[in-house]
Parts: structure tokens; C-alpha cells; sequence
């Protein structure tokens, strides 16, 4: 897919290209407006191929790939300490209240 997408997206350019390049060395000289209207047409086209280029193909792997390992969910208990000595169940955090509590937790 991905040399499908690239042929696709050169030819598009090479095809942009081939429409600037003959509006301005000929076809300007039999027709103004077409010329013009020419390089209209050649100002929409890398947009689109970079649209063509970068789409998603159905075997593609990419960066939002649903086989890849999913995030681990938050624990359904917030580590908010209620009590002071409460431990919240998150060993760095317990650690980190203790020291703003200035104690030392012992296991």
C-alpha cells in the first residue's frame, strides 16, 4: 500500500508540475485565461496529494493501531489521602505524602 500511495502522490505532483510549467512557457502565449486557470488547477492539486499520500490503508500500522498494548486504566480509587494516615494504595505517592508529612512509613 504504502508504494501505491507514494506512485500516486508523485504522479499527482509530476502532474502539478507538467500544468505550471506549460502554462507559463506556452500555453500563455495562445490563451491567458487558460493559463491561468491552468495553474489554478495546479495550486489544488499538492493538497490533495498530500491527502492521498497520507491516508490511512487497511493493513497500515499507525500510531492509533488497535493491536498495539492499550493504556492501563486508572484505578477506580483516586490517590487522594482522606486521613493523614491513610495510605492511598500508590507506593510513590504514600511516599511523597510522608515526606511532606515528615514522617517515614515503614513497611
Amino acid at each position: 500500500m504504502y508504494r501505491r500511495r507514494r506512485r500516486a502522490y508523485f504522479v499527482m505532483m509530476g502532474i502539478c508540475l507538467v500544468l505550471f510549467v506549460s502554462a507559463w512557457a506556452f500555453v500563455r502565449l495562445w490563451s491567458m485565461p487558460a493559463a491561468i486557470a491552468m495553474c489554478v488547477v495546479a495550486m489544488v492539486i499538492p493538497p490533495v496529494a498530500a491527502m492521498v499520500a497520507n491516508r490511512k490503508g487497511p493493513e497500515d500500522r499507525w500510531w492509533d493501531d488497535p493491536t498495539a498494548t492499550p493504556p492501563r486504566p486508572p484505578s477506580s480509587r483516586p490517590h487522594v489521602r482522606l486521613d493523614k494516615g491513610e495510605a492511598t494504595g500508590d507506593p510513590e505517592s504514600d511516599a511523597w505524602w510522608d515526606e511532606l508529612d515528615g514522617k517515614k512509613r515503614r513497611p
